[in-house]
């Protein structure tokens, strides 16, 4: 019923075939069955620590078991006042001094155990977890007690703002970080020790180990930051302003890496302990004294050699090299780089990885460190750096299927923004052949796999089979379109001339369609803008039913002419009823004020003069002088400008709520511009579209 009588290193080396296109669900979860770690790593040094003898559980005794039996039936089978109930748990935790380890190991009884942790007081609780003493690592690797030991922690943590008994948590996270420290190797490197210890760390901290930060990452809000499409928890220090126990947490983290009991060689290569490890960074994330210690460990330095602010010198940069191409390590290595200090940041891209970035960059692995190196780069110089390396590497990247490496590099040069027109320009050779129309720029990065693929590149069209278009191509594009116009023009030249079928088509694929709306939200002309949106024509009202095609439509909306807008509205009145019954429809209905002009077309009208005028007024006022010179070109406000500051912004919804006959401007609405939102309406909006769960699988494929 428990996993006893196994070393807890984990095989996690050639056999395991994890690639970032999902790992395998049995090592990805809680709960995976662990295989033996090769046992050289144990055998390398006499000063690490050893492999814990072989634990064999005790049966638990046929009265113990009836006991906890009949308190089953009680709480779990009857409805109980809050204090009754705790009573009742805390009489049975006395019960189970002595045997907590057979309990909580036990499958059926371990049950028990974690309804008695949740409800009992918190004195019992810290009672229980002290008890455990010896034996909680083992509590920790069994399959079944290491659920008990996360719901102690668990309710645990919901004491942290009891500070009257602060002093009685700390006593007992202090005695379960000295129980741990003392054979860190186990629990690090077994698949469900880990868990149990990155809850620990968490605890420590005083935060959620199932936040999104601290947990397992997803793919996709990875790539999201790396696309500058929300903000990195990394960039701020709002994580340092509550640390209930930072004593414990920094002792726990650097008795994990002593090097004098520990064995780093074992910690970098497993997929366990690396998860540990990257948690230990997130958290000290900011703390650069700390982190300015522990990074020289995780690179494999010498400690003996180390000198002050110059670590690298003693790092085996071969060694770390190959590592990076090791799928636990580059997960590793890319937490390192996203929390290092400015100066550490600076000593690994210059020492360890300049004139190795695109052998790392075709590697399965290894490119993802890239990505991380590109996305954090701090400054203009190092993306210069990476740029001599990658500029002229582009199309071999996107051959390989490294698109992820070129988004990152747009994107970081966005960021800091150094190297935009070269970056556009180089993606722009990159699909296109010698001598070949910018025409077909976008077509192909929207069909990135489906074009290098072919067999006769010179002769690809659009496919007309249904293909999906390419999340990371789309990705792609809406950064190009983030971008300033002059950087550009091949874009909005290649996008403009798109036959009405083809935006249609794009209009209705998820992918497809951010990129239509990125483009008529960027810093495109009015006139191309709304020599796109008037393809679309006689397609309005289809569009407008498709969760996804109903952004694009008052996104053309926005960039349409008077004349056009007519049309826009004119096309959605024999879908009304059906937009109603839609997520989507209502917000879309008001917005556009579809029943108005159903009534009165001729005030409707005259509102949307009237909010030109207004438009113009303030732009003429509060624009930028580019602003004002555009106002001479322009149909209708460009009302999703990004030059503009947060205060034209505001400015420019308070004319729209005041204007909108009846129909206030909802902030937070999901169909605002979503780039780079991580609202919760936005969220939904990308669940709805059908570009989550599936983009996201491709995300972590294809993508990469």
């Amino acid at each position: 019923m428990a996993d006893q009588g196994k070393s807890s290193y984990d095989d996690v080396g050639k056999s395991r075939k994890m690639g970032r296109k999902g790992r395998n669900k049995k090592h990805a979860g809680s709960h995976g069955d662990a295989s033996t770690e090769n046992k050289k790593f144990a055998k390398k040094d006499n000063t690490a620590s050893a492999p814990q003898a072989s634990f064999v559980r005790k049966q638990v005794d046929a009265e113990t078991v009836k006991y906890f039996t009949e308190i089953a039936n009680v709480i779990e089978g009857t409805e109980l006042e809050m204090d009754e109930r705790s009573v009742i748990c805390g009489n049975a935790l006395e019960e189970a001094k002595g045997k907590e380890v057979e309990l909580a190991t036990d499958y059926i009884i371990s049950h028990t155990m974690q309804t008695l942790l949740e409800g009992c007081s918190l004195d019992h609780l810290c009672s229980f977890l002290q008890s455990c003493g010896d034996s909680f690592s083992h509590i920790a690797m069994d399959r079944s007690g290491s659920h008990v030991a996360e719901t102690a922690l668990k309710s645990l943590a919901g004491h942290l703002e009891d500070y009257e008994n602060h002093s009685l948590v700390e006593e007992t996270l202090s005695a379960l970080c000295q129980e741990i420290v003392a054979n860190p190797v186990d629990i690090m490197c077994n698949c469900h020790g880990s868990h149990v210890l990155r809850r620990l760390l968490c605890l420590c901290k005083g935060v959620s180990v199932d936040s999104l930060e601290f947990h397992s990452t997803k793919p996709s809000n990875v790539l999201a930051e790396r696309l500058n499409l929300r903000s990195s928890k990394f960039n701020s220090h709002e994580s340092q302003q509550s640390q209930p126990f930072p004593d414990q947490l920094k002792l726990l983290v650097s008795e994990l890496l002593n090097p004098s009991r520990t064995d780093i060689a074992v910690l970098q290569k497993n997929q366990y302990s690396s998860l540990v490890l990257q948690t230990a960074l997130r958290l000290l994330a900011g703390e650069d004294e700390e982190l300015s210690r522990l990074i020289p460990v995780l690179l494999g330095c010498r400690m003996d050699k180390v000198s002050d602010g110059n670590f690298i010198e003693a790092a085996p940069v071969k060694k770390i090299l190959r590592l990076v191409e090791d799928n636990a390590y580059s997960h590793l290595m890319e937490v390192l780089l996203a929390v290092a200090p400015d100066t550490i940041y600076n000593e690994i891209f210059t020492k360890i990885f300049k004139d190795y970035l695109f052998r790392l960059s075709s590697h399965s692995s290894g490119n993802f460190v890239v990505q991380a190196l590109i996305s954090h780069a701090r400054n203009e110089e190092h993306i210069k750096l990476i740029f001599e390396e990658l500029g002229s590497k582009f199309r071999d990247l996107l051959e390989l299927g490294r698109s992820g490496v070129v988004a990152s590099l747009i994107a970081a040069s966005e960021r800091l923004q150094a190297l935009e027109h070269k970056c556009c320009q180089a993606l722009a050779d990159a699909v296109c052949l010698a001598n070949g129309s910018s025409t077909c720029i976008v077509p192909r990065i929207l069909f990135l796999d489906n074009y290098f693929y072919a067999d006769d590149k010179a002769n690809w069209n659009w496919p007309m089979n249904g293909a999906k278009m390419n999340v990371l191509g789309s990705l792609i594009l809406q950064s190009i379109f983030r971008l300033a116009r002059e950087f550009i023009q091949p874009y909005i030249t290649s996008i403009i001339s798109l036959e009405d079928k083809l935006v249609l088509e794009a209009s209705k694929d998820p992918a497809g369609a951010r990129v239509i709306e990125a483009f008529l939200v960027s810093n495109a002309s009015p006139k191309q803008k709304h020599k796109l949106a008037v393809k679309l024509r006689g397609h309005f009202g289809e569009l407008s039913v498709i969760p996804s095609g109903s952004f694009t439509v008052e996104k053309c909306f926005n960039a349409s002419n008077l004349s056009l807008r007519e049309t826009i509205v004119s096309e959605l009145l024999p879908f009304q009823t059906e937009l109603s019954k839609t997520k989507q429809g209502p917000y879309l209905l008001k917005k556009l004020d579809v029943a108005g002009f159903a009534e009165r077309p001729d005030q409707w009208k005259l509102r949307q003069t009237s909010k030109q005028s207004a438009y113009n007024e303030f732009y003429e006022t509060f624009g930028s002088k580019g602003t004002k010179s555009s106002r001479s070109d322009n149909f209708l406000s460009d009302t999703y400008q990004n030059s503009q500051t947060e205060k034209l912004k505001d400015m420019r919804k308070e004319i729209d709520t005041h204007l909108t006959s009846g129909f206030p401007h909802t902030s937070g609405s999901p169909f605002l511009s979503h780039q780079g939102s991580t609202t919760k309406n936005d969220k939904k909006r990308r669940r709805k579209d059908g570009s989550s769960k599936s983009s996201d699988k491709k995300l972590k494929a294809a993508n990469y």
